[in-house]
């Protein structure tokens, strides 16, 4: 009974330090595709459940670079949209990445945070055929991670093979619209970031992949961009062209490339004698030529000068020269302020002669002081006497 459960200790650990290789050749200018799956992986996580058949369903990520460096190669980019999703190395290399690409990819358990490593050698060989004729499709309702996989782009070979007409197709590149500075889509349902599709043959295009390059096609991917319609399909057998909505192209933005003639290099520029010739020297001038500074004088100096002086004058004479007041004082005589004086003098005594007549008349109730329970004052029994009717209301309460 203990037989097993060593053997089964004994895969468990040399699982663990255990290291995948893998060896891929990628030809120049086609395009690689590599893909991790997330199933394999997690079989190595788990290789007791593997035995019995069960194998969990944990998040896997991927982190990948080339060896002895903290980045991928320039050609290759890598791809996961989910932890729960497979990732994809992919990319196109030129004649200047011809060699061996060493990757290392550390996948790891989100769930455990468990680690695995694993090596992919990628060894970019010579091209394998010439394609001089390609055609670059965009793919509006695709993000990249849902081309890269084969089943994908055997769809998409297929519609294309009926549109060209040619069996001889390789894909050249597959680039997202991001890359090509598109916009993030939103993320819910019905938006996608969109795929540049580039494929390559030795056939010359059909003539339904020619009416790209006719003046008809212009106008009418012109009137489209008008009415705002999301694309145009060419008016033959390329509307036809696409099994799967999914995969239908978008002609406004497809492009021809023609690589059988190519572009002969620029002139190789000619040695001279590195003496500059008569004439070419640089001669500044001695001087500057002059400069007229009154206007900027007048606007910084004298203006607001003459503003202020305005408004300083004006201001003396409505201080100085408008003093009514005054002047009417001034101008009374010696004879009127003395008459002025005896007229206050008289009225201040007819005002006193009358307060005196008041003396036998008792003062009104508004002015008698009423009991305080502090003093115990009362009114006088006089206005008692005199006015019964006329005691406060408080007085008469009590």
């Amino acid at each position: 009974m203990a037989a097993p459960h060593w053997t089964l200790l004994l895969t468990v650990c040399v699982a663990s330090f255990f290291t995948a290789h893998a060896n891929k050749n990628a030809p120049v200018g086609q395009f690689f595709v590599y893909e991790l799956q997330k199933e394999v992986h997690q079989a190595d996580f788990n290789p007791v459940s593997k035995i019995y058949g069960q194998v969990p369903d944990d998040p896997i990520v991927f982190k990948c670079n080339k060896q002895f460096s903290p980045d991928l190669p320039a050609w290759i980019r890598y791809t996961q949209r989910h932890p729960h999703d497979n990732g994809f190395l992919y990319g196109t290399p030129m004649e200047e990445d011809r060699g061996k690409n060493i990757i290392e990819i550390t996948v790891i358990n989100r769930r455990t945070y468990e680690t695995f490593q694993e090596t992919v050698i990628i060894n970019v060989v010579p091209r394998a055929k010439l394609m001089p004729f390609q055609v670059e499709f965009f793919i509006p309702r695709r993000d990249i991670e849902k081309v890269l996989p084969p089943t994908v782009q055997y769809d998409i070979l297929q519609d294309v093979q009926k549109m060209w007409g040619a069996d001889d197709l390789e894909f050249v590149n597959i680039t997202s619209a991001l890359d090509r500075g598109g916009r993030v889509p939103l993320p819910i349902a019905g938006y996608f970031e969109g795929v540049y599709v580039k494929l390559g043959s030795e056939r010359y295009f059909s003539k339904c992949l020619q009416e790209v390059l006719t003046p008809l096609h212009a106008r009418a991917c012109e009137a489209a961009r008008q009415s705002g319609r999301p694309y145009v399909k060419v008016t033959t057998d390329c509307s036809g062209g696409c099994l799967v909505p999914s995969n239908c192209v978008e002609w406004c933005r497809t492009s021809l490339l023609d690589l059988s003639k190519p572009e002969p290099p620029p002139p190789v520029p000619t040695m001279g004698s590195g003496i500059l010739e008569t004439g070419g020297e640089f001669d500044p001038p001695e001087s500057l030529p002059p400069r007229d500074f009154f206007p900027d004088y007048v606007a910084t100096v004298i203006f607001p000068f003459v503003l202020a002086l305005i408004l300083f004058l004006l201001l003396a004479y409505v201080m100085c020269c408008r003093r009514e007041g005054l002047e009417k004082r001034d101008a009374m005589t010696p004879e009127l302020q003395l008459h002025h004086h005896h007229t206050i003098i008289g009225n201040a005594d007819e005002l006193r002669g009358m307060a005196g007549t008041r003396e036998g008349v008792p003062p009104p109730l508004s002015t008698l002081p009423m009991f305080n329970r502090r003093t115990g004052e009362h009114p006088p029994p006089l206005q008692r006497a005199y006015q019964p009717d006329s005691i406060p209301l408080i007085m008469a309460q009590q």
